[in-house]
């Protein structure tokens, strides 16, 4: 088999396969949409209040010692 007609059987094995999927529809998009928006909020959060709280134990204990 050539390349060319490797490429063609590629080509249509990927539309046959995208036909075959069962794509959201509009309620369906915006509810993920909103679950990743507060998803990466809260990841967010927990992030910020970690690195507030290693701060605190690094630069005002630790280096607090050595002053």
């Amino acid at each position: 088999m050539s390349r060319i007609a490797g490429a063609r059987v590629f080509v249509r094995e990927c539309i046959t396969e995208m036909e075959r999927v069962t794509w959201p529809d509009r309620d369906q998009l915006r509810n993920a949409t909103w679950v990743v928006i507060l998803f990466t909020i809260l990841v967010s959060i927990i992030i910020w209040i970690m690195d507030m709280v290693s701060r605190v134990v690094i630069v005002d204990f630790i280096m607090g010692i050595f002053t």
